[in-house]
């Protein structure tokens, strides 16, 4: 996941804050240059960080936090907030044309992952209930314009392509085209090269200039660090853009572009690559992020998934779970909710997401085929055994065998159920103490 070296030396850094009670001028100054190195060595912008430890350390030393006994804390929060204002401070989202169609043009250096972004917005464009068209207009790359058209096949976005033609000419007619057939949005795919050259952003702005795109949006790789910003920050100057995409941020990162690339530019980020899925992508939230960073979780996003992958058939499915006692679900129950889970993405994001588990996890490797032993278990139940769990003793060897696992598998399973279920229980007889614990997840 990005940020496990980040977030983990900030939260070192914190922890020897916390035990301190009061502190002192030389305690923050101490802190502030774990925190100086930590982002350093993240790849974040010498500028940007010198900036960002100066605000801290000068908000971190005012009354307000050496006064009080629960200093460490304080500092988390101010640090938090920095962290939100350097990323940019709250969500920026698309803006639209009062005419339509809406372009987006994308653009950046080849290997960032232009196109595979292009369907990735136009899937979640199609999710607002948008009209997308794709333009290919990368006519120098090998293979661009059949991989624009596998990706606009698999998000059942159409592609608009002239070969090889002038790509500015392509560009404006793919514009007439989406006039012409009522797409509402434009997405336009533009050619990448090895590195900023001058017929690559000579191209790029005659483009600009015969289509006028409503935004330009600079589509940049995390795992590049500093060259990321020094790309935003070339490609800002030449085409004044309005927004940047961070791709790959599932990656194991250092994630030095996200923290800088704002602060150099000026331009916010607006989405975020989050997979290899054509569903990977979200906006892209910096209080959020700084959550994350920090090791605080992100339960929100986690939410929002949650309620994404949840959709009305599976909702029409569980009706039946729904009527009945929530400490009396079974293993048809158990079944339905890992496909649930596996709906929200790579398992080990998802339970990053969680207050507190991150840095567990950055030394535990969490594969998506966890899951897969205990569904062949339950698929290889009779109806009746999934719905009462308790007939299983007498045909656990054959269950085993239909799933191709050992009894022990089996038997596993069978525990991990009467846990949960146990849980479930304890909560539904206290609910005050299940609601606290809600409560303080929720903060």
């Amino acid at each position: 996941m990005a940020f496990e070296g980040l977030s983990e030396k900030l939260q070192n850094a914190f922890r020897k804050l916390s035990g301190k009670g009061k502190l002192n001028e030389q305690n923050i100054k101490e802190a502030m240059r774990e925190v100086r190195m930590a982002l350093l060595e993240a790849d974040v912008n010498y500028t940007v960080v010198k900036e960002f430890v100066s605000k801290v350390s000068e908000r971190c030393v005012g009354t307000e936090v050496l006064s009080t006994l629960n200093a460490g804390q304080q500092v988390i929060k101010i640090v938090n907030e920095e962290l939100t204002q350097l990323m940019g401070g709250q969500v920026a989202k698309l803006t639209w044309s009062p005419s339509t169609p809406t372009i987006y043009m994308l653009c950046g250096l080849q290997g960032a992952g232009k196109t595979t972004m292009a369907g990735k917005l136009a899937a979640y464009l199609t999710k607002q209930g948008k009209k997308p068209l794709l333009a290919a207009c990368d006519i120098y790359r090998p293979a661009a314009i059949k991989q624009l058209q596998i990706v606009g096949e698999h998000v059942n976005v159409p592609v608009f392509e002239k070969g090889t033609q002038d790509p500015v000419q392509t560009a404006k007619e793919a514009v007439e085209h989406a006039r012409y057939y009522g797409q509402d949005v434009l997405i336009i795919d533009t050619a990448g090269r090895l590195h900023v050259d001058e017929a690559l952003m000579d191209e790029l702005k005659r483009m600009k200039e015969a289509v006028r795109p409503q935004e330009i949006l600079l589509v940049v790789d995390a795992m590049t660090g500093q060259d990321a910003v020094n790309v935003a920050k070339a490609f800002n100057d030449l085409l004044s853009i309005d927004g940047v995409i961070v791709t790959k941020l599932d990656s194991d990162t250092r994630g030095g572009a996200a923290l800088s690339v704002r602060a150099v530019t000026g331009k916010p980020i607006k989405f975020a690559g989050t997979g290899e899925k054509l569903t990977d992508i979200e906006p892209f939230h910096p209080d959020r992020m700084a959550s994350r960073i920090l090791g605080m979780g992100d339960v929100l996003t986690l939410i929002e998934k949650a309620t994404e992958a949840y959709d009305q058939q599976e909702a029409e499915k569980s009706e039946r779970s729904r009527k009945k006692d929530l400490s009396d679900l079974d293993l048809e129950d158990y079944l339905e909710q890992m496909q649930q889970m596996k709906k929200m993405g790579p398992l080990q994001n998802v339970l990053g997401m969680l207050p507190g588990i991150g840095a567990k996890l950055k030394d535990v490797e969490i594969s998506d085929d966890v899951m897969k032993k205990p569904e062949a278990i339950i698929r290889s139940m009779t109806p009746q055994e999934r719905r009462h769990p308790e007939v299983l003793n007498a045909s656990r060897r054959r269950i085993a065998a239909g799933a191709g696992v050992t009894v022990q598998d089996v038997n596993q399973l069978i525990r991990q159920y009467d846990q949960a279920r146990q849980m479930v229980k304890s909560m539904m007889g206290n609910k005050r103490g299940a609601l606290r614990q809600l409560r303080k997840m929720g903060r």
